[in-house]
């Protein structure tokens, strides 16, 4: 192999990882961080009681966040249509869960479909967020 197509290779592999970690670092987050960012998009400061009461009700749809999270998000839940075990939801019993900004959008967006019949404003998100971070271990 010649040295110029070892180089583009090279380069190609240098390129597509600093992509990867870029994409990467723009999606990491921490609860705090995506609480803030919420809350800025909704011009309104985060509610818990509000947070606790999107949790709890059903919206007019069959399910509600608890069907699946469980009525104290400090637990395993289980899906309700599966039964696919879902870990913890609040942030201080399960360190992964909203420390990646797409993955949260994404969950969003699914869970808030299912139980609402429709996305999520940024508002409501603060507010379930906020909601769950008052649980402590």
């Amino acid at each position: 192999m010649n040295i110029s197509i070892i180089t583009r290779i090279l380069t190609a592999t240098f390129i597509v990882g600093a992509l990867a970690s870029a994409v990467a670092t723009a999606s990491a987050a921490t609860p705090a961080e995506l609480l803030a960012g919420y809350a800025a998009q909704a011009s309104a400061p985060p509610s818990p009681a509000r947070g606790r009461e999107i949790f709890t009700t059903r919206h007019g749809k069959e399910w509600s966040c608890f069907s699946c999270h469980g009525a104290v998000p400090t637990q395993p839940g289980k899906h309700a249509a599966t039964g696919k075990a879902i870990s913890a939801l609040a942030p201080a019993f399960n360190v992964d869960r909203f420390t990646d900004a797409l993955k949260t959008e994404k969950w969003f967006r699914r869970n808030c479909n299912d139980v609402m019949g429709r996305e999520c404003t940024a508002g409501e998100k603060a507010d379930v967020l906020s909601w769950l971070l008052t649980f402590k271990p």
